[in-house]
């Protein structure tokens, strides 16, 4: 169980949350934070001071967002950063990496004619 970062950070990027964390399991890639699933706590911290309420709690996700936390755990594999599990954010753990769904995503605003 964790909690999971989703569209609404896709080019936002605020960094309450990662302020907040108290054991630096939030990254940073290009587009968005991505939370690495065996280093949180489920503590909430994050989802508390999220401003675009991009946070949820893996167990609570409605079933058609579920791939997000697909989306969260493939960052840290070796098709995207090879991170792992860390152990906590430090200055050397920022990239302009995304996962491909994050890469390629465009809001729904940018889909209207």
């Amino acid at each position: 169980m964790a909690y999971v970062i989703t569209e609404p950070c896709i080019d936002t990027k605020d960094g309450a949350c990662t302020v907040a964390c108290p054991v630096d399991c939030i990254y940073e890639g290009g587009r968005m934070f991505y939370i690495q699933p065996e280093e949180c706590i489920n503590c909430g911290l994050c989802l508390s001071v999220c401003p675009v309420d991009a946070i949820l709690w893996d167990e609570e996700m409605p079933a058609e967002r579920l791939f997000l936390r697909d989306v969260n755990r493939d960052f840290f594999a070796d098709e995207v950063t090879g991170w792992g599990a860390p152990g906590g954010w430090d200055k050397s753990r920022v990239t302009s990496l995304d996962h491909p769904f994050v890469a390629a995503y465009r809001s729904p605003s940018e889909n209207r004619i």
